[in-house]
């Protein structure tokens, strides 16, 4: 395709990185601050175990109004055209994102301070929703056939990229004295997102439509309601995508948003330490994303999916084993191994292995209701359940691990069902034909 429709794909990976960054920038540094700050000036009780679950009830109800946003903007995006609505979203993440940085307390201004954080949480929520799928398809429907992994890649990038520039401006505000801490310094990040937005929005506005979209567009295939469509010819693509999403979620949030509580609270860590832990385990896994998708060119998403799933379900037990003996240099060690390498082969690829299950004209929503419908059922209620499970058997980690093998196992069971992208003919640059309705 040439034309108004032909974009630069360097600008296209930067673009959906950039973007894909800002936005769990700001979704992570909520998770972050969550167990450190919300639990203290928000949710207030008297017992300490009640305002840490509600803290992370706000951060997991957010994951059940992700599936509403990613139907709304995926509608947008199949009939309308990727671009628009990605910055749509990034500017919804901004503005909600700066309100949490501004928002008085529960000692300030009473319940309205809760129900305020929740509410801007929501949009938070709806934002993200619309994000992912449309940055994958921005660059999956951008890249050449032989190296959509690498291209789909990028928007996962965004994933550790934006939690290490949460951890770390929270874990530099840290630094400050635990008053003036909580009572200025955790608010200066959620307040920068603005600057990060409005790079993001620039950078965004400048796009042209994917060729993959136009192609679709000239030949009259734009569906009146996208969401019909998938549910009549896609329906088994959203049951396997919905099951391979358990291991990309759950597991990543125990071992980020969870392992923060349970590094202070549990292994007796500084704040300090623990986030700096996360900090190392993500640059490994920034470092591994784009190698693992690049690897799946080569021999298939299906296998490095597999390969990472069964990966991090014999790691599961070593994981939590090696982290009661509270080391420092083990914790380290264990959180590269469990984030860095073996999270990074399933998230590298589950973007680009989903966008090849659907159909161009239906692809935003299809790889959307998998995906955000997954990180409700698996990925919001992760470190509640993981919370839960710490208190009920008396801080034993067990329970834990079999906790993040099932997830595993029951995304291997998924995945058996996935055909092998490597085998798989069709291209989604618009030069050939659109994947065919019979897509599993």
């Amino acid at each position: 395709m040439e034309g108004k429709s032909a974009i630069n794909p360097k600008k296209v990976l930067f673009a959906s990185l950039i973007g894909s960054t800002i936005e769990f920038y700001d979704f992570f540094l909520y998770g972050t601050v969550a167990s450190l700050v919300f639990n203290k000036l928000y949710f207030p009780n008297d017992d300490p175990f009640i305002s840490l679950l509600i803290a992370y009830a706000s951060f997991g109800v957010t994951f059940f109004i992700r599936p509403v946003g990613g139907l709304i903007f995926s509608h947008m995006g199949d009939k309308f055209g990727r671009k628009n609505t990605l910055v749509i979203s990034l500017l919804m993440m901004g503005i909600s994102t700066v309100g949490i940085g501004l928002l008085p307390t529960y000692n300030t201004i009473g319940l309205a301070a809760p129900i305020l954080l929740i509410l801007l949480r929501l949009v938070q929520g709806i934002a993200l929703g619309g994000e992912w799928g449309g940055a994958v398809l921005l660059a999956v429907e951008s890249a050449p056939k032989e190296k959509r992994g690498y291209y789909g890649s990028f928007p996962a990038m965004g994933i550790p990229l934006g939690m290490l520039l949460g951890t770390f401006s929270v874990s530099l505000m840290s630094k400050l004295p635990e008053a003036s801490f909580l009572a200025w310094g955790w608010r200066i990040p959620f307040i920068l997102s603005a600057v990060l937005v409005a790079v993001g929005i620039w950078i965004r506005k400048g796009l042209g439509e994917t060729a993959a979209f136009e192609v679709e567009k000239e030949k009259g295939n734009v569906v009146k309601v996208p969401l019909f469509e998938t549910l009549r010819y896609h329906w088994k693509a959203v049951l396997i995508s919905l099951g391979a999403k358990c291991v990309e979620v759950g597991p990543f949030y125990i071992f980020s948003t969870f392992f923060i509580a349970y590094a202070t609270g549990t292994l007796g860590f500084s704040r300090t330490t623990a986030l700096n832990v996360v900090s190392v385990a993500t640059v490994v896994t920034i470092i591994c994303i784009p190698l693992m998708g690049k690897l799946s060119d080569k021999i298939g998403r299906k296998l490095v999916f597999m390969l990472g799933a069964a990966g991090l379900a014999l790691f599961s037990v070593p994981y939590f084993y090696l982290l009661s003996f509270k080391s420092v240099f083990l914790t380290t060690l264990v959180s590269v191994i469990a984030l860095g390498i073996l999270w990074s082969a399933i998230a590298s690829i589950i973007g680009t292995m989903f966008t090849e299950m659907f159909s161009t004209n239906v692809g935003y929503t299809g790889i959307t209701l998998g995906y955000q419908t997954g990180s409700a059922l698996f990925g919001g209620t992760a470190p509640m359940i993981a919370t839960v499970l710490l208190s009920a058997y008396h801080n034993s980690w067990v329970p834990l691990a079999i906790f993040i093998c099932a997830l595993c196992i029951a995304s291997l069971i998924s995945a058996m069902f996935i055909r092998n992208s490597k085998k798989d003919s069709q291209t989604l640059s618009g030069v050939a034909l659109p994947l065919n309705k019979a897509d599993i």
